[in-house]
């Protein structure tokens, strides 16, 4: 399931979606409104067509129907400001086609199973470290990122 979703993607692209995944796959939903893939579809599409109308030249940030994906859509912009502050438009189109992804497979998880996280919860089995490679714990101040991976501008 989880191999077709990097199917004709760039390197790049790729590496945006598993970034995008991971973030998706940590996201902690409210106690009161859970996660679903209805609101990763909603997030992301959201942040894909606020990333692909900024590349048009207009500003206009695109909000999604529910709470709980503006969470996330706020989380996932976060990171993808993050990553393309100062790499330019080709990244940004480059995200917006990684979110894109993101999105189609929510709503494909959507129509086979309604109102459930399954894609949040493929994202965390297939992301998840392997087992012994857990790092101690230290106490330090640290200067490592939030994520390890590197995009190549």
């Amino acid at each position: 399931m989880f191999l077709p979703l990097l199917q004709g993607l760039s390197e790049r692209q790729a590496r945006l979606f598993l970034m995008l995944a991971a973030v998706t796959s940590r996201h902690q939903s409210d106690t009161l409104q859970k996660l679903v893939d209805d609101d990763i579809a909603q997030a992301t599409g959201a942040l894909a067509s606020t990333l692909e109308t900024a590349i048009k030249g207009i500003v206009y940030e695109h909000q999604p129907a529910s709470a709980a994906a503006g969470r996330l859509m706020t989380e996932l912009k976060a990171v993808v400001d993050d990553v393309v502050k100062n790499a330019g438009s080709a990244l940004e189109r480059d995200a917006a086609i990684a979110l894109r992804r993101v999105e189609h497979a929510a709503k494909m998880m959507v129509t086979v199973r309604p109102d459930t996280n399954e894609l949040q919860q493929l994202f965390q089995r297939v992301l998840a470290p392997p087992p012994g490679s857990e790092q101690p714990k230290d106490d330090g101040p640290t200067t490592a990122s939030a994520s390890s991976i590197i995009l190549a501008p």
